[in-house]
């Protein structure tokens, strides 16, 4: 899984049929420590995140595996909000 920060949304007046329902949202990678980690990438929200929220999510194949249709083509897909983020510094 990865860390990202929902930077925006993306409004389609088509989808296909395994999106209906669903948003689209843009997801800026970050860092452990919340820094900017490359391009955004356009994810599908599983789970009703909103802009600014600090979100975990996965790319690729498992991204599919998280919708009803596991046949679809989801790039990527959100999977849960991060409500709070500890690093061990001792490790």
């Amino acid at each position: 899984m990865k860390l990202g920060r929902v930077i925006g949304r993306v409004v389609c007046t088509k989808k296909v049929d395994s999106f209906e329902g669903l948003k689209l949202l843009l997801v800026q990678p970050v860092d452990e420590n919340r820094n900017p980690q490359g391009d955004a990438l356009v994810a599908v929200d599983t789970i009703q995140s909103g802009p600014g929220e600090l979100v975990y999510y996965e790319t690729s194949k498992e991204a599919g595996r998280v919708l009803e249709t596991t046949m679809n083509p989801a790039d990527a897909a959100i999977m849960g909000i991060v409500d709070e983020l500890f690093i061990d510094k001792s490790l």
